[in-house]
């Protein structure tokens, strides 16, 4: 849900426009491994996350509502994602407790968006896969994680424990809405952990559906 040029943009706008309306009642099914994550945090007491393409800003808000004295942000590239973002946080009653802004994962700098240096928790759900530099994304997210922090990806996997037609089904719908699965995060989030001195956990879930990278800052 996040993209770094201009026409990207764009095409995001016009593919949400229709579909943030019902986002998060479609998505639920199939973006596997994202309450999980949100489990993983774990932020300390008053802490603060971020998350990175907070698209409606759904994660955010169970977010808020498993650690209660944590402080929110979340930014995404669409206008459109965020209208519903917005809307959302004020029904939920949030307001006090989630900034939303919009920005470009490959290039944030949270001290414009939301004049804090650094966050105790960071995560990015089902975004890099639709971000064509992804791997400038963790760069970025390491950049802005605080002593001690932790930074947690999840997004789709390799398949490789599912039958091949439906890892094949699967990636040919995936196609359609420019989603890549990244094959290699793995790798590049071990080549991002060691720029940065973080330390790299990763698991694969549900027979390689998902997979899920932690970068921790001791």
């Amino acid at each position: 849900m996040t993209l770094a040029d201009d026409d990207a943009r764009a095409r995001m706008d016009r593919m949400y426009r229709h579909q943030r309306r019902v986002y998060d009642l479609t998505r639920r099914y199939y973006l596997l491994g994202r309450k999980g994550l949100i489990g993983a945090l774990k932020p300390p007491e008053g802490g603060s996350i971020l998350e990175v393409g907070c698209g409606t800003a759904s994660n955010l808000i169970a977010a808020a509502e498993l650690y209660p004295t944590t402080r929110l942000y979340g930014f995404d590239v669409s206008s459109e994602m965020l209208l519903t973002a917005r809307h959302s946080v004020v029904r939920c009653g949030l307001a006090n407790r989630i900034t939303l802004a919009e920005g470009d994962a490959t290039r944030f700098d949270s001290r414009v968006l939301f004049g804090v240096p650094a966050f105790d928790r960071i995560f990015t759900s089902y975004t890099l896969s639709m971000i064509p530099n992804w791997p400038t994304v963790l760069d970025a997210m390491a950049r802005h994680l605080a002593p001690g922090g932790t930074m947690l990806v999840v997004d789709f996997g390799d398949c490789v424990g599912l039958p091949r037609l439906a890892k094949t089904a699967l990636y040919s719908w995936l196609d359609k809405f420019h989603v890549t699965p990244r094959l290699d995060l793995r790798d590049v989030a071990n080549r991002a952990g060691a720029r940065a001195g973080l330390k790299v956990e990763y698991q694969s879930l549900y027979g390689g559906y998902a997979q899920l990278v932690a970068l921790k800052r001791t």
